[in-house]
């Protein structure tokens, strides 16, 4: 069975984005593979080394994108905004107020306020009103919230 990938619609344009940029730069590492072969013994050629290494990683990630792009399911944008679901956006009050959006766990980006649903945060949140209060458990303590807006 495939694995479904949950993406809201700006994360799957920011990785066919990525997807074109890596496409892109097949040309420049096959250039930088070529010009070391001529520098001579392959066996003892760091830069012909690190040149295929590139070269892994990038068809590596093209890959794993491709498989993303493949199988994904865009998050449609909730209705009704009454709870709290995959794609909302959370505005949480404890003294200092947050925002988060509750995302799929190949768009998370905790530093930019993007977190996945199954992450302690994400858990914590779903199926939440406005008015609720969120205890969220993290490694070094208990930290508990307001939720102020849902959208």
């Amino acid at each position: 069975m495939k694995k479904l990938y949950r993406l809201t619609k700006e994360g799957v344009e920011e990785l066919k984005i990525e997807l074109d940029n890596l496409i892109a730069k097949r040309a420049g590492i096959a250039e930088s593979i070529k010009t070391a072969r001529e520098l001579g013994d392959l066996a003892e050629n760091a830069e012909y080394q690190a040149a295929r290494v590139e070269q892994d990683r990038n068809e590596i990630r093209i890959s794993e994108i491709e498989g993303i792009l493949q199988n994904v399911e865009i998050i449609k944008k909730p209705r009704g905004d009454s709870k709290v679901q995959l794609g909302s956006k959370v505005k949480l009050k404890n003294g200092s107020t947050k925002e988060f959006q509750v995302v799929g766990t190949v768009e998370a980006d905790p530093l930019s306020g993007k977190i996945s649903d199954e992450s302690p945060i994400g858990a914590a949140l779903l199926g939440k009103k406005v008015g609720d209060k969120v205890e969220i458990k993290t490694p070094n303590e208990v930290i508990h919230y307001k939720i102020v807006d849902i959208s």
